[in-house]
């Protein structure tokens, strides 16, 4: 049990975070927001509730959380970052379903001791399971919810079963009492109250001076360096040998499997960091680096979209989301599209070709953080 779950403090205001149990991508954007109320408003009592690792939350969170490690909702079960396994997801929702009502209930109970303790838990605010509204209903708590998909709009496409549970889902997200709707969103139609705010995610810790200087990188300049990151499952069969065509390139990656060559630096895996230091996130890294090479996925896009690194991307057969993210990434950001089968033959010609301009003239807001962040703390006092 977490030391916080025992501590007794007066009248502190708290805020019970929901996070979907879907890849690391919700996470870090939730853990952005959540450091930003607590930079802004210290006395607030962060409960992150997530199957995310602590790790990853605390990448993001400098202070106290209490870290209540529940599956809120299934999301997609993934082989690797790119694969997704419809049938596991179909039976994990059936289980989670048949014990939906002992979830909610225990969620409901945990936030009314939280209340009796501390007398303040006045939000649930939700990035976006859908079984959130029905733990704040049960509780008497406004639920807020932040998101740029919902999840019946990722199931519908799938057919079958999925379109019950896309009806399900609907009807849970139609009860959110507020929504901060992302870019590269899309419409997210069952939620009555929507507010569009900008991009969300972390903010670099370093220069990149101290960060060469922490890393031990040799000097190889911006318009040679490239971070490559696929979210947190990886993806295994990045063809790492394509780099050396690049000698006088450097690759930096958090795959802690990724072979040992001379242009290519393996950060330190963050679950592997050292007691009281925090862990290297992406956004750490990406002043160092022109490109960013990765899957489509919003923190990734949203956090290089913020600092003006452009985008080389990979395709994401099957996801919904996919397509609207790429659309945005095309209109707002430099980007490259990259063709899968290329990729993975190991033909990284790409490098040498400048990215994309956006289509758009419009820039997109960067202030979704902050945004948000004041709104829960007026929400909290």
């Amino acid at each position: 049990m977490d030391p916080l779950d025992r501590q007794a403090v007066s009248d502190r205001p708290i805020l019970y975070f929901a996070i979907t149990a879907h890849g690391y991508g919700h996470a870090t954007r939730a853990a952005a927001i959540a450091a930003e109320v607590q930079r802004r408003c210290p006395e607030v009592l962060l409960v992150m509730v997530t199957r995310a690792p602590r790790w990853l939350l605390a990448s993001y969170i400098p202070g106290e959380f209490i870290y209540r490690p529940r599956s809120l909702d299934v999301g997609a079960i993934q082989g690797d970052s790119l694969t997704m396994d419809l049938p596991g997801t179909l039976e994990a929702w059936r289980s989670l379903r048949s014990r939906l009502d002992s979830l909610v209930a225990a969620e409901a109970d945990f936030i009314r001791q939280m209340s009796a303790k501390n007398g303040r838990v006045a939000l649930v605010l939700a990035d976006l399971p859908p079984t959130a509204m029905a733990i704040a209903a049960a509780a008497e708590v406004p639920c807020w919810g932040m998101g740029n998909f919902g999840w019946d709009f990722i199931y519908r496409p799938w057919g079958g079963e999925f379109e019950a549970l896309a009806d399900w889902v609907a009807a849970q997200f139609s009860q959110c009492d507020r929504l901060f709707r992302l870019p590269f969103s899309e419409p997210m139609a069952a939620f009555p109250n929507q507010e569009s705010v900008g991009l969300t995610g972390g903010t670099p810790r370093y220069g990149v001076e101290e960060l060469r200087d922490r890393l031990k990188l040799p000097p190889v300049p911006k318009e040679r360096t490239v971070l490559l990151t696929f979210g947190g499952l990886g993806v295994d069969a990045v063809p790492y040998d394509a780099i050396d065509a690049y000698p006088d390139w450097l690759f930096l990656t958090f795959n802690r499997h990724a072979p040992a060559k001379p242009n290519l630096h393996v950060l330190q895996d963050p679950q592997d960091h050292e007691v009281g230091d925090r862990p290297w996130r992406p956004v750490d890294l990406m002043p160092l680096c022109d490109r960013v090479v990765s899957k489509p996925g919003y923190s990734t896009y949203s956090e290089a979209c913020r600092l003006g690194l452009a985008i080389a991307t990979l395709p994401r057969d099957g996801f919904a989301e996919a397509p609207v993210l790429l659309d945005g990434l095309r209109r707002f950001a430099p980007h490259q599209l990259l063709d899968a089968e290329t990729f993975f033959r190991g033909d990284w010609s790409f490098l040498k070709e400048p990215p994309n301009p956006p289509m758009s003239s419009d820039r997109l807001a960067t202030d979704g953080t902050d945004a948000i962040a004041a709104a829960v703390i007026e929400a909290l006092n």
